[in-house]
């Protein structure tokens, strides 16, 4: 009896013993050789570093790589092995680095913060490359992490950056590749002529092939989307690809689209994230003592619910990046001479671009608007050119009544390009306006709204100055481009023009779709952005004009029931419309209308 009670004590103890070394913060943490791993994953921070939008001067609530640190740390208090990667488009996004520190030398505040949070590695996006080779090469210096590109190679043959890292967490050996977007040179043209870049799928083979003997886990962090983006065929810029010709890699992060991904494809967790640090990607796997994996699991966290980390915002660099930003925006943005502007540099008269009628759906890609114009008018005088086209890169850009300072500007015109000329036929700009004009869904009967096709996101969507057109939307893709108007006349295709557009469309439209033959025949000094602060210097005060020189055709959106329609949409009663019309004949079938 007695015997039989020590027995009975014995095994309560060890059963507690099981329990209590099996239970962690996440469920399991280390038994009878049982190793968990928790591997976690930025993308597309896009220099979101503190949490803040600097062209509105206000403190953002659910992303920002302060709030990623406070998880980052909250982890690593419960998790004994964890692993920390980035896979790209990290240092370009903002005024802090697109106009600041992205082009000075010195340290880097994004690249300083990493450093803080102990990162393990950094893909190569596609944006890294938005300021050329020199800047890669300082980041590379800075960097106490290696910056990964399995895929890209300079064109001596030497490699533009390592192609995986091997790190070891509680007597295992990881294997992270990384692989950096194909698409490149489509985007940036002349400053990656120095690199080739491979297809995503057999790049990573090769790297594959090299690790699958030596480490115990395979981590591929890719900056491409999980489907191609334009090669969809062979597939060399898409995820998908990556998993075909690697079925037993570990865990595949992937980005660039700014989408929410989180799930186990055959043997690999696949996961991605949305951009500006807005959400983390987990990856939670756990192995057996022959190093056999026995439970894996990928999850997205939001970052609404973090605070964000007071000690990464103390860090003294950090801190004086910051408020060197917004110093720079309230200084004003230099001028010619590369002296501060003064601060505020003009004032709107009133606000330039209309109210949406239907909530999110951007009037601004409706109708032309005084900002469209304001764009194109500066580029035309710039360039001298016949024809413009620029796009509302986002659906929210505007210029409010009151001061005018460099936040305003970055607000409509987000990206650091320059401005190009070049040489079209009619045909070729006719073309051209076609492929924008692609945005857009076909109208059909009983449509009371204008929708847009969600292949094509709306920075995509080009407007022109210095030809009157229509859009017919009654019309498929590729036949939709009217009434093409120049100087009073029909264009002709033969008839010879020269075309304002920034380097960024030369490159990814007009050379990559092979729309346009000529090339450019001369490139502005300044940016773009840089050409609007001078002209509303000029100016001082400036005042919306519309010349509607473009209208959409080919729609009837009156309807008895659209005002009914409208109200429901805008009070949050419909879901809102912009990937698909509210048509009335649906929403009768649904039920929503009588």
């Amino acid at each position: 009896m007695k015997k039989r009670y020590i027995k009975c004590i014995i095994t309560t103890l060890l059963i507690l013993l099981t329990v209590t070394t099996m239970v962690g913060a996440t469920g399991t943490r280390e038994y009878h050789g049982q190793t968990h791993i928790v591997i976690l994953g930025t993308t597309d921070i896009h220099s979101n570093l503190w949490g803040f939008s600097y062209e509105n001067d206000k403190e953002t609530k659910n992303d920002g790589m302060a709030r990623i640190a406070s998880y980052v740390e909250k982890v690593r208090s419960e998790e004994p092995y964890v692993i920390l990667v980035d896979n790209g488009d990290t240092i370009q996004g903002n005024i802090m680095t697109d106009d600041i520190y992205n082009k000075k030398d010195g340290p880097h505040p994004v690249i300083s913060a990493m450093n803080y949070l102990n990162y393990d590695s950094m893909t190569l996006g596609n944006h890294e490359y938005n300021f050329g080779e020199k800047l890669i090469t300082r980041l590379q210096g800075l960097a106490e992490f290696p910056l990964l590109g399995a895929n890209v190679a300079r064109l001596d043959g030497t490699m533009a950056a390592l192609p995986y890292t091997i790190v070891n967490r509680g007597g295992l050996k990881i294997g992270i590749i990384g692989i950096t977007n194909p698409n490149a040179p489509r985007w940036d043209g002349e400053k990656v002529d120095n690199f080739a870049f491979a297809p995503v799928g057999p790049a990573t083979k090769k790297v594959v092939d090299i690790l699958k003997n030596k480490v115990d886990l395979i981590v591929v962090t890719a900056h491409v989307g999980l489907y191609p983006e334009y090669d969809e065929e062979m597939g060399s810029d898409g995820g998908l690809k990556i998993l075909e010709l690697n079925p037993d890699i570990n865990v595949l992060m992937l980005g660039h689209a700014h989408t929410t991904i989180k799930e186990k494809m055959g043997n690999t967790l696949v996961g991605s994230a949305r951009n500006a640090g807005r959400e983390v990607v987990r990856f939670d796997i756990t192995l057996d003592r022959n190093k056999r994996v026995i439970a894996s699991e990928v999850t997205v966290i939001d970052m609404a619910e973090t605070e964000v980390s007071e000690a990464l915002r103390a860090i003294p660099f950090i801190k004086e990046a910051h408020e060197a930003t917004r110093n720079f925006i309230s200084g004003g943005a230099p001028g010619k001479d590369g002296a501060p502007s003064g601060g505020l540099f003009g004032k709107a008269a009133t606000t330039f671009q209309p109210p949406n009628e239907i909530m999110g759906i951007p009037e601004g890609k409706l109708r032309d608007t005084a900002v469209m114009d304001l764009i194109n008018h500066v580029q035309l005088t710039n360039s001298g050119a016949d024809v413009s086209a620029a796009a509302l890169f986002s659906d929210t850009s505007n210029i409010p009544e009151g001061d005018i300072n460099y936040g305003t500007i970055f607000g409509i015109y987000k990206f650091d390009n320059t401005l190009y000329k070049v040489p079209v036929t009619g045909k070729e700009l006719k073309a051209y306006m076609e492929w924008s004009a692609l945005c857009y869904n076909q109208y059909m009967p009983g449509d009371i709204s204008i929708s847009f096709n969600p292949e094509k996101p709306g920075y995509l969507y080009d407007m022109f100055a210095g030809v009157d057109y229509e859009i017919d939307l009654s019309q498929p893709a590729g036949s939709r481009i009217k009434n093409v108007m120049f100087r009073g006349k029909p264009l002709k295709d033969t008839q010879e023009l020269t075309l304002a557009v920034n380097n960024y469309r030369y490159s990814s439209a007009l050379k990559a779709q092979k729309l346009v033959a000529g090339k450019r025949i001369w490139e502005s000094p300044n940016s773009i952005r840089d050409m609007l602060v001078e002209y509303i210097k000029e100016n001082k005060v400036i005042y919306p004009q519309v010349d509607n020189n473009w209208k959409i055709t080919g729609v009837n959106l009156s309807s008895p029931y659209r005002e009914q329609v409208i109200k429901m949409v805008n009070e949050g009663k419909i879901e809102k419309p912009y990937a698909s019309s509210l048509n009335v004949n649906k929403l009768k079938e649904m039920g929503v209308i009588k």
